[in-house]
């Protein structure tokens, strides 16, 4: 066959794309195996029957030609002032694009912000997608290291450095964030806003976990001072409101951005169906009250599972403040946190995701998905512990 191109041969740097131990467990329990797999973002309830009928509803009623492009207007119209009400921003509808799904819009966004070559910043750990959706869109990945002992907190100095030597043109940030839970605090995000209009980056910030706030608060940078005109926000319904196979986000940000992304929504994804906007404008109008509903298991199981590390001392637990998953520290048992996954789904038939899948500041962790009803949680989690025990002795 012909040559394939540069650019999709080399998404993945010539390495790992970090799925292993999740594509490992899937196989294994398609062969029958008894396997409890906490790797992936995915609820353990399904989309609320209510939406399911908006979206039945919706596409029995006809909306299933081609919708507009950018979002129906009441969808994106209900965004904007979800965000507005959110973060204190103004946003109408020409702030808003909608995009099939939150990953979607992370490439809608760099194809944005980057040219060919670009320099474009992201912080490790980071989401397992980020450094390839960079390279999908032509740019060159730079991740900006984070310290364990500040719970992988990013340094805004590093960030300033990091901007000023290579002269990227954008910065990806993440919070709640995906591996490590934390919240960026405000002093963080000014810090990082004073480094972005310093370098002038663009600021790239993924909240889609914003419904998932366990401790503290979430604050969007776009709503900090001249920060509006140089941020684009990512937002999905996946896991707001356990809509991840229905793929439905949006880029918010300034008009003149969300005109050219149109542009280029004509010659990609040529929009959404009409159906599943229907659907999510119909799940946005329950309001705060569902999207507590879908949280709240997961704000159980962290109060579940850090009584039970309370007990033990194999096992770490990042301090974190929102999102679906804990971040564990296993260096005790002297494993890569890869090692370690692949031993306990081998030896335990747990699955867990590598902290390595997150980047080289995450080696020695494992992130835990709380993503099983409570009973099978807790059960795996102190098998987790036991296991990381008699490794932590042999070591």
């Amino acid at each position: 066959m012909p040559r394939l191109s540069n650019r999709i041969s080399t998404l993945n740097d010539g390495g790992s794309d970090g799925w292993e131990v999740f594509l490992k467990a899937r196989r294994m329990a398609e062969a029958g195996e008894p396997v409890i797999e906490l790797t992936i973002g995915e609820h353990d309830i399904r989309t609320d029957p209510e939406i399911l009928r908006a979206m039945a509803e919706a596409a029995a009623g006809g909306h299933t030609g081609y919708s507009a492009i950018p979002g129906t207007d009441a969808l994106r119209d209900a965004v904007a002032a979800r965000i507005a009400a959110r973060s204190g921003v103004a946003t109408s509808r020409a702030n808003v694009l909608i995009t099939p799904g939150g990953q979607a819009a992370l490439f809608a966004a760099h194809m944005a912000a980057c040219d060919p070559g670009d320099t474009a910043l992201f912080i490790d750990p980071h989401y397992a997608t980020y450094p390839g959706t960079l390279r999908a869109v032509g740019a060159r990945p730079r991740a900006i290291a984070t310290d364990p002992a500040r719970a992988f907190l990013p340094d805004p100095q590093r960030i300033a450095e990091a901007a000023q030597e290579t002269g990227a043109a954008s910065l990806l940030i993440n919070t709640p964030n995906n591996p490590s839970g934390a919240i960026y605090p405000r002093a963080t995000l000014e810090g990082i806003a004073q480094a972005a209009e310093a370098a002038d980056l663009w600021l790239i910030s993924d909240e889609v976990y914003d419904t998932q706030i366990w401790e503290g608060a979430h604050l969007s940078p776009r709503a900090l001072p001249g920060m509006a005109a140089r941020t684009l926000v990512i937002g999905s319904m996946s896991k707001s409101h356990a809509m991840t196979g229905s793929r439905i986000g949006w880029v918010a940000g300034p008009e003149e951005a969300i005109a050219r992304l149109y542009d280029l929504s004509v010659n990609t994804t040529y929009g959404v169906p009409g159906y599943i906007q229907d659907a999510a404008l119909f799940a946005l109008r329950q309001g705060t009250p569902l999207e507590t509903r879908i949280a709240e298991p997961f704000r159980r199981r962290r109060a579940l599972a850090q009584q039970i590390l309370a007990q033990q001392n194999s096992v770490g637990l990042v301090p974190s403040g929102g999102a679906m998953y804990l971040f564990l520290d296993i260096r005790a048992t002297g494993l890569s946190g890869e090692s370690f996954a692949h031993a306990l789904l081998d030896e335990r038939r747990i699955a867990v995701m590598p902290g390595e899948s997150f980047g080289a500041s995450a080696a020695g962790f494992v992130r835990v998905a709380m993503t099983v009803p409570d009973a099978d949680f807790a059960a795996a989690l102190e098998t987790l512990c036991a296991f990381a025990e008699t490794r932590a002795v042999a070591a």
